[in-house]
């Protein structure tokens, strides 16, 4: 990954390697415990751990420390993360709401230690647990909750008052509470409430969220209040930011004060007269860590002496008088009892270890994703082994390595026919898996009809895969287009089904006949090719026919397509039963024609950056309008780079525009010039 050290949802990076589809670009999803990157050209998601890029950043942090000289404003040591969304108000924080500096080490918190002491405090330490979750700000006038909001870049914020309202841990007015008051706090998920929303999306077949942290704050920033309210989140409250007619001397004094007045503070705080009893808790609480009803994400020490704290002030970034430790990934060991291979829609064959069940931060596993036969023979893994597993970024569980071979165990290899058709499996060129090539294997045919239903596919609810499963099982569908044919009293011999859950498949079946082009070309899973390439192939060729006619050399020739996707195209056209499969839909009625608007000419040829907060477009509305004005919305500035649009708190991208000399243009500009021409008056003859 390029050397950028500040990353925001919807950015764009670039790789030097390309990904198979042939694009070096990737967009940011997520940021948070890990990054998830979508590759550009074929929509492929891959995972990569926050450590990797924290590592990066830290090194950084080294470099400028050693030479201040080059420490620039818009350096990601010089800002907290995160910036408003625009999808709510935004609150200005009169108390500014920091982020802390992190260490991974004990000596970095000694360091830490003498840091302070150089500074001439003597401190007492209070330690506290670091909850995974959403920092929010409570403002109390008159003991009444007026104003909650997230912390956003740590200066603007969101306002979330009446999803905050919901929480039933938050109180929501103060008998005894001073005319005003400003707590800091950390919303959550616990376990419980997370497995059960979990369990929830599951049977919805809708995506479940990945780990109670995303959970916490997809919730609460929900549109609807009601949803919040039934998502069961919780708080925190760790920090008197202002209050009105009292003063303290320490931190552990307001946190008792808080506690007075009924919120639910730190769970755990103690005072600490030294650093090495501070580190014995920070050792305690990550003993315990397993056992907490929610997720952690660290432990903090604080300069418990609020004076001491203004006199050792902060960075641009960081209170100088506060430290997060981050442990290391929690580590157990397991035995391996079995390795499953399953086959997925593109035939590879993919192995997962199943081990006694192990409790690895904060849940329950007992299965690991191995890959491929490249890395079951790199580890040497084989049933019986004792093997580490761990989380990668605590969400996705991964074996690291072998601590002993099982007695008498034997090196693993995988099957040389399809587990699930019993067909030669084979490797293709600069793969690294295992493939079934048999276009009627049925372990193909559930997952491809899975994928062709899904929301961003054909988006036929109520199929999901407990019913595809049955589908296929019963022999009713063999291939998608079978599910045009499917008739009522066909869905009545499945499992639990009724009158009604019938009626409603069949009409979201014929529902999805009437989808755009792009969405039944992303259906068909042509290898390499995501729901943005679909739409790129379905807006350039306008048709079915005229895409599947098409030479790879006019598919490599769309913006944005590399040669292998265009040779991707060109093979599943020609393969056997394709043709075949194309007419069976058409027959059925499903729509083969683009039906998209017609692109403007304002912006042909241009390509444009969108880069910071503008004042009332989101990023996302800026970059639709510049594609639906014939331009390219980019995530990187080059020197092909036409124009940057860039709003407020614009960082590197603003900087590496204005050094290559590229027009920088704000939100008025850019709106004039996608505004329609106006109409030409006609002449008047002049009067004789």
């Amino acid at each position: 990954m390029d050397q950028k050290w500040k990353f925001e949802v919807g950015d764009v990076v670039k790789l030097k390697k390309p990904h198979p589809c042939g694009s070096h670009e990737w967009e940011i999803l997520r940021v948070g415990a890990d990054f998830r990157l979508k590759c550009m050209g074929c929509g492929h998601q891959v995972m990569t751990e926050r450590k990797m890029v924290e590592k990066n950043a830290r090194e950084l942090k080294t470099i400028e420390a050693q030479f201040p000289q080059l420490i620039t404003p818009d350096s990601p040591t010089q800002h907290v993360g995160g910036t408003p969304s625009g999808k709510f108000s935004k609150v200005a924080h009169a108390v500014k709401m920091e982020s802390l500096q992190d260490a991974f080490s004990l000596d970095e918190l000694r360091e830490f230690d003498q840091r302070v002491r150089e500074a001439g405090v003597t401190p007492e330490y209070v330690v506290e647990i670091k909850i995974d979750g959403l920092s929010v700000s409570l403002e109390y006038r008159n003991g009444r909750l007026t104003r909650g909001s997230t912390r956003g870049d740590g200066l603007v914020g969101e306002d979330v008052t009446e999803n905050l309202a919901t929480i039933k841990s938050i109180p929501k007015e103060i008998p005894t509470a001073p005319e005003f008051l400003e707590v800091r706090g950390e919303v959550y998920m616990p376990h419980e409430a997370f497995f059960a929303l979990k369990e929830q999306q599951e049977l919805e077949d809708k995506t479940p969220f990945k780990n109670p942290r995303n959970a916490a704050a997809g919730s609460l920033r929900q549109k609807d209040a009601k949803i919040t309210a039934a998502r069961g989140l919780s708080i925190f409250v760790f920090n008197l930011q202002q209050v009105e007619g009292k003063t303290f001397t320490t931190h552990s004094e307001t946190l008792d004060y808080i506690k007075s007045l009924g919120f639910p503070v730190s769970p755990r705080y103690n005072v600490y007269t030294n650093i090495e009893d501070a580190i014995a808790e920070i050792q305690r609480i990550g003993e315990a860590r397993g056992t907490l009803d929610f997720d952690m994400d660290g432990a903090v020490i604080k300069v418990n002496d609020l004076t001491a704290r203004q006199a050792l002030g902060s960075t641009n970034k960081f209170p100088r008088w506060a430290i997060a430790f981050k442990y290391p990934p929690e580590v157990k060991e397991s035995t391996v009892r079995d390795i499953e291979v399953t086959v997925g829609r593109t035939g590879v064959l993919t192995p997962t270890a199943v081990f006694d069940p192990i409790f690895l931060a904060g849940t329950s596993v007992s299965r690991a994703n191995l890959h491929n036969e490249d890395i079951i023979e790199a580890m040497d893994v084989r049933i019986g082994d004792t093997i580490q597993v761990r989380k990668a970024g605590d969400i996705i569980p991964e074996v690291i390595g072998v601590a002993r071979h099982g007695e008498n165990s034997v090196p693993y290899h995988m099957p040389r026919v399809c587990p699930s058709c019993g067909a030669p499996v084979v490797h293709l060129q600069d793969e690294a898996a295992l493939r079934c090539v048999n276009p009627e294997c049925p372990a193909q045919s559930l997952r491809n009809l899975i994928h062709f239903a899904s929301r961003t596919a054909m988006a036929i609810d109520g199929l999901g895969e407990a019913i595809a499963q049955q589908l296929i099982d019963r022999q009713l569908v063999h291939s998608v287009a079978d599910l045009y044919d499917l008739t009522k009293d066909q869905l009545l011999t499945l499992d639990k089904f009724k009158a009604k859950s019938a009626e409603n498949l069949l009409k979201a079946i014929a529902s999805s006949k009437q989808n755009n082009l792009d969405k039944l070309v992303f259906g068909l899973g042509i290898r390499n090719i995501g729901d943005k390439a679909a739409a790129l192939l379905a807006e350039h060729f306008g048709s079915m026919d005229a895409l599947r006619n098409a030479a790879a050399e006019d598919i490599s020739s769309i913006d944005g397509f590399g040669g292998v996707m265009a040779q991707s195209v060109v093979e599943f056209f020609a393969k056997d039963g394709t043709a075949d499969l194309l007419h069976r839909l058409a027959d059925a009625g499903v729509n083969m024609q683009w039906h998209g608007e017609k692109k403007g000419t304002a912006l042909a040829g241009m390509t444009i950056v969108v880069t910071g907060t503008l004042p009332t477009l989101s990023r996302q509305e800026a970059e639709a309008m510049i594609v639906q004005n014939g331009g390219k919305a980019s995530g990187s500035v080059s020197k092909k780079t036409a124009y940057v649009l860039a709003g407020a708190a614009a960082g590197s991208k603003l900087t590496k525009a204005q050094t290559l000399g590229i027009p920088v243009i704000d939100e008025a500009e850019f709106l004039r010039m996608v505004a329609p021409a106006p109409a030409e008056q006609p002449e008047l003859e002049e009067e004789t």
